[in-house]
């Protein structure tokens, strides 16, 4: 218990007041920033590549939540990825309604810091927040360990293979092949 106080004590929490919404459904878009400023936070609403990119420079937001599927030529995988590679410690969070593994993998690769779908518990999302803004400031101030920053392998009884972000570990999920509650491995 001592421990665990003296570990909390010498990381420092990132701060998040600014958040960049990038969602182009208007009513997705008016709740989100609703549910968002209730909770304290600042937020700006980008509806496009166009307006998320200008908004990103003008205001460098703390946090930026990004839809997948958008209006014009850019979608949130080429956002995200310029935005990561200009300033990598602003963390990224994909807020979409696909649910696809090979999204999921896409948005790892292009670096994205979290992986949430529609239709979502709000708790869930303001819970996400601070967690992956904390991982990211660390990872970025080099208070993780590489190997942290890896992915974790594993199976399902029903024999399918799943990679999730070690961020993820000792969490709960289900196995999108037979839908059976599982444990992300906190070693593997």
């Amino acid at each position: 218990m001592a421990l665990e106080r003296i570990e909390q004590q010498q990381l420092t929490p990132a701060v998040v007041h600014q958040i960049l919404l990038v969602e182009d459904d208007v009513n997705n878009a008016a709740a989100l920033k609703s549910l968002l400023e209730s909770h304290r936070y600042q937020v700006t609403v980008a509806r496009d590549g166009g307006q998320a990119h200008a908004a990103f420079v003008m205001r460098k937001p703390d946090f930026v939540i990004l839809d997948v599927m958008l209006p014009g030529a850019e979608t949130g995988f080429e956002i995200c990825e310029r935005f990561k590679q200009s300033e990598k410690s602003v963390p990224v969070l994909f807020l979409t309604a696909i649910d696809l593994d090979d999204a999921r993998e896409l948005a790892l690769r292009v670096g994205c810091d979290g992986y949430l779908t529609k239709p979502f518990e709000p708790r869930e999302l303001l819970a996400l927040i601070p967690q992956i803004a904390d991982r990211v400031w660390m990872q970025t101030h080099g208070q993780v360990p590489a190997a942290a920053e890896s992915h974790v392998r594993f199976h399902c009884r029903c024999g399918k293979r799943l990679k999730v972000s070690a961020a993820h570990r000792g969490k709960s999920l289900t196995c999108p092949q037979c839908g059976e509650a599982l444990t992300v491995p906190r070693h593997v």
